[in-house]
């Protein structure tokens, strides 16, 4: 463990040092209510409305890796050993604006200005790809970010302006020589005080896995901390004082994706945005689905293992990887265990994982032949929000009949949970209508869902058998049943 108790970044490319702050402070509250930098608003305390988005830039070899964030959910201790900027770090020393904020004025982009500077790092961020972007990496840039006076006409217009003048974008050469200097090279442990309640918090940070695994076995009853989207919301919104947090974003062996020949494994602290592609290349519904889990900063900064981790019923990713067959390995001390990942989930709040144990990986097979896969989100937005039901196909027909079903639903039951009366329903039968209408009879068996302020139970129970009949003629139909959208094979609506 570390004697050093001091979280280091940089700042406007200058070394920021704090010792031992409080662990569950945002880094949003320290950005404004410490060092005065008000540009960045909080709106929603959720990770919904942008209005508080920064842009942190983190060491990936000899590059820098720069992504646009929610402050207001991120935890200051995350940003120790990365790069950050806010909108006040965008004035040119001659005081100019950035060239996205000229933009901004330019076209008339701003209003209120309430949600401008979130906007402006959102641009930035993009821009800080290098890569020109189109209308639709727009777009998606921006749906993170609400505005509620200027339309998002003029805004897109100063998106599309701003790329004009994209600088190239070099090594970051200094950011790269000031990270890896005070790149820590043992567990970073901090012990702060809460602000409001005085209570003594504690605070981990690993960099390799066996550290990991020690301080989780020592401290079994700790919040594990990976991108902060749910865990964020714990502090945010509920107010709970978390006294132990391990984060897991400085672990290395759980950044890594390994392509095998059979599967794709993904390491817990993957995050949504590196695993999208990957996982969309295999299953193109599965990388919409990522894509509309939620917002760029949402996607930068959750996680594949989070996801599953929290073991929410309404959680997305994991009825997609259900239905493909996936595994999970869970690691305590220096054994591993896996298990099919639909038998993590127990009841509503109960998973199956042991005092001291932590998700280590994700095992996702590739696609077997004669496989289709389908993926249809329900909800009242396209875009980041909450599914009212999530139904995953994952089906095997040969010589037009199904020899293998794999039904999962997301927001039917306490957990994600397959539709096992269906399944028999259909399996060893025609792929044609008349199997199709038993196994969407079948389904009353598998499911009671509830109703609530997303949907009704009737409206879960009759979407979730139409979305059968709906895999059904997508994978029948000569029709063009399906568009491109965002480069990502999803379902003509």
């Amino acid at each position: 463990m570390s004697a050093d108790a001091t979280v280091r970044f940089l700042l406007d490319g200058k070394l920021h040092e704090i010792e031992n702050p409080d662990p569950t402070e945002t880094l949003l509250n320290y950005l404004r209510y410490t060092m005065a930098r008000t540009g960045t608003k909080e709106g929603c305390a959720e990770g919904d409305c942008g209005a508080c988005t920064v842009v942190v830039g983190e060491l990936h070899g000899d590059r820098m890796q720069y992504r646009a964030v929610n402050a207001c959910i991120l935890f200051l201790p995350v940003i120790d050993g990365k790069e950050l900027f806010t909108v006040e770090s965008l004035r040119a020393p001659d005081g100019s604006l950035h060239p996205v904020q000229q933009a901004m004025v330019d076209t008339h982009g701003s209003q209120c200005g309430f949600c401008t500077p979130g906007i402006v790092m959102s641009l930035f961020a993009l821009n800080k790809q290098g890569v020109p972007a189109g209308r639709d990496a727009i777009e998606d840039a921006l749906a993170g970010n609400l505005c509620r006076c200027t339309g998002y006409g003029p805004i897109i217009d100063a998106a599309e302006q701003s790329q004009k003048t994209m600088q190239p974008v070099n090594s970051g050469g200094a950011s790269v020589k000031a990270l890896k200097d005070i790149a820590r090279k043992d567990t970073l442990v901090l012990t702060g005080k809460s602000d409001l309640t005085g209570t003594t918090k504690k605070y981990f940070a690993p960099v390799t896995i066996d550290g990991l695994a020690e301080v989780v076995l020592q401290n079994p009853a700790a919040t594990i901390l990976a991108g902060g989207t749910d865990v964020g919301l714990w502090v945010t919104k509920q107010h709970r004082e978390l006294e132990t947090v391990i984060y897991i974003g400085g672990v290395p062996e759980l950044q890594e994706i390994d392509d095998r020949d059979d599967a794709v494994v993904i390491g817990a602290g993957v995050s949504y945005t590196d695993a999208m592609d990957r996982l969309g290349a295999l299953y193109p519904d599965m990388g919409e689905l990522i894509r509309r889990i939620g917002s760029v900063q949402i996607r930068n900064s959750g996680t594949i293992g989070g996801n599953i981790a929290n073991g929410s019923p309404i959680g997305d990713s994991p009825p997609a990887l259900i239905a493909v067959g996936a595994s999970l390995v869970l690691r305590k001390g220096d054994s591993e265990r896996t298990i099919a990942l639909e038998d993590y989930f127990i009841d509503y709040g109960k998973q199956d994982i042991r005092p001291g144990e932590f998700v280590a990986r994700v095992i996702v097979p590739k696609p077997k032949p004669n496989q289709y896969f389908r993926a249809y989100k329900l909800s009242k937005r396209f875009d980041q929000d909450i599914s009212a039901v999530c139904g995953c196909f994952g089906l095997i027909i040969e010589a037009g009949t199904v020899t293998d079903a794999r039904i999962c639903y997301g927001g039917m039951a306490a957990t994600p949970k397959r539709a096992g009366h269906a399944e028999v329903a259909i399996i060893g039968k025609p792929w044609n209508e008349e199997t199709v209408s038993a196994g969407m009879e079948a389904m009353e068996r598998d499911y009671t869902p509830l109703s609530d302020m997303r949907a009704s139970a009737e409206y879960r129970l009759t979407s979730a058998k139409n979305l059968l009949m709906k895999a059904y003629a997508e994978t029948t139909s000569d029709a063009q049943t399906r568009v491109l959208i965002r480069g990502s094979a999803i379902h003509a609506r």
